[in-house]
């Protein structure tokens, strides 16, 4: 849940949107003044915080300089009467998030707050493995991150935002190009303003130049009622190119228009239409060779390439690797109400040597199917992916997915001595074989079946702390096989919770 401040020496005022953000779902704390709301601020952390510009004691211009020094990364609205419109725009620049005229609408506030809140959350996400990143434009933003190639990456971002120019995005599959785009355009001058996606690898060539540009009625077969394109859909923001490097050599040249001209003319129509919209654009594919070969203009390429962007595969900043799971332990464990702490020693060995070809995307949907899978509170090598046990850990034992749960120790003499009482133990055995009174080895294949069973069950049960379904799921058993299993050999779960 998020904390929301609000500061306003109107009570009326101050109760009223204080009910409206509760009605949504928000905690919300109030005060009466700008001192008031500094002492709440270094106290206690807020995520958001809803300012009055004139207040008695400290007002919401001396406050808002005050907060954004003390934690750069809390947003803060100001409201403002419509004769101080002048005061609000100037806050805005100073670091104020936005601003809202007095009387204030419930909902558009609240749409406000909610946008604000989805900005950061976006600008977090996109810088992967940084930690934390202050959301000013200046030059001490930070970007926390151990790997060189990132830091130059933050930076190239922070760059970019302030700006209107186009963006070339580069990098393989999975490294995160479109939450790079949607970092630039949320903390950029069109913030406020439609992000717009297309992947022009999904859309059939034949189609391609409708949905970038729309149609007029009757322009082809199937063309039943005119159509507005993405490029007018996202007039005053930004338009996010993804794959570009798949579109034809006759699209490219109306794309290089659009740069060059700002104007485009619709399927079927003989006017042309002007927009303002920012291109970001995406790929995997190698520009360069593409030049070469004359398969990519050459032109539309430096167009885009003003400042570029390329985001490293995971095997290249390997030392990032435990600020991204950190990252998405975290995340989950909101998503799914958990309290995973983290991964064992042998789950941190793996994932540090396996190469990541999905890069980014791929580690993400790694520690998202352990939180699936795992029943403790640290993700153990039998919830990661067998492509990352077999992979990152070399030959694959077949029996490896009893590995971990019994150890199998060195039979002597054939024979194998009965469980030890002490849990903590490592592994467990059972006995297979006996000697008989003239030394002759008995074996007896049903007894063993039924003495691995059982120990199986119960170590299963210790695992899971007696828990039914998560035992059938963790130990790949049927529910109802479980439970028969267990009146049959009259365990007790409730002895492991």
């Amino acid at each position: 849940m998020h904390k929301v401040l609000v500061v306003d020496d109107d009570k009326v005022l101050q109760d009223s949107v204080r009910q409206a953000l509760e009605y949504h779902h928000f905690f919300v704390d109030v005060a009466d003044n700008g001192k008031e709301a500094l002492n709440k601020v270094t106290a206690e952390k807020y995520d958001l915080v809803v300012m009055d510009v004139n207040m008695p004691e400290m007002d919401g211009i001396e406050a808002l300089g005050h907060i954004k020094k003390y934690d750069p990364s809390i947003i803060v609205l100001i409201l403002t009467a419509y004769s101080n419109v002048g005061d609000a725009v100037k806050v805005v620049k100073e670091g104020a998030y936005n601003y809202l005229e007095k009387p204030i609408s419930s909902d558009n506030l609240v749409a406000l707050i909610k946008r604000a809140l989805k900005a950061r959350s976006l600008v977090e996400t996109s810088i992967f493995s940084a930690p934390q990143l202050s959301l000013g434009g200046n030059s001490d933003d930070k970007f926390v991150g151990e790997s060189d190639v990132m830091i130059k990456v933050f930076n190239v971002i922070s760059k970019l935002a302030q700006v209107n120019t186009p963006v070339l995005i580069r990098g393989e599959s999975g490294t995160g190009k479109e939450l790079v785009a949607k970092a630039i355009h949320y903390n950029g001058p069109r913030k406020d303003e439609k992000f717009v996606t297309i992947n022009l690898a999904a859309v059939p060539e034949n189609l391609i130049e409708s949905e970038l540009f729309g149609h007029e009625k009757g322009a082809f077969t199937g063309a039943s009622e005119r159509k507005l394109g993405k490029f007018q859909y996202a007039d005053g923001g930004t338009i996010f190119l993804d794959e570009i490097g798949d579109i034809s050599p006759g699209m490219q040249v109306k794309l290089l228009r659009v740069l060059q001209e700002r104007s485009f003319t619709p399927v079927g129509s003989n006017r042309d239409v002007k927009v303002d919209v920012r291109i970001i654009a995406a790929s995997h594919k190698p520009f360069e060779e593409m030049i070469k070969e004359g398969s990519f203009r050459e032109d539309l390429f430096y167009r885009l390439n003003v400042l570029p962007v390329y985001l490293p595969p995971l095997r290249e900043r390997l030392s990032d690797i435990p600020h991204l799971i950190d990252y998405y332990i975290k995340y989950f464990n909101g998503v799914h109400n958990l309290e995973i702490k983290g991964l064992s020693p042998e789950s941190t060995a793996l994932v540090k040597e396996y190469t990541w070809p999905g890069n980014i995307r791929e580690l993400r949907n790694v520690v998202e199917h352990a939180f699936i899978i795992e029943s403790t509170d640290t993700i153990q090598p039998a919830s990661l992916p067998d492509v990352i046990r077999k992979t990152a850990g070399g030959k694959a034992d077949k029996d490896e997915s009893l590995q971990g749960i019994i150890d199998f120790k060195e039979i002597q003499d054939s024979v194998v001595t009965e469980r030890p009482t002490n849990e903590q133990s490592e592994g467990y055995q059972f006995t297979f074989a006996t000697k008989t009174e003239d030394n002759e080895i008995k074996m007896d294949f049903q007894v063993a079946k039924e003495l691995f069973e059982k120990e199986f069950i119960i170590h299963a049960l210790q695992l899971n702390k007696g828990k039914i379904n998560q035992t059938a799921l963790k130990a790949n058993i049927p529910k109802k096989t479980l439970l028969r299993k267990i009146e049959k050999y009259e365990i007790n779960p409730k002895e492991y919770y």
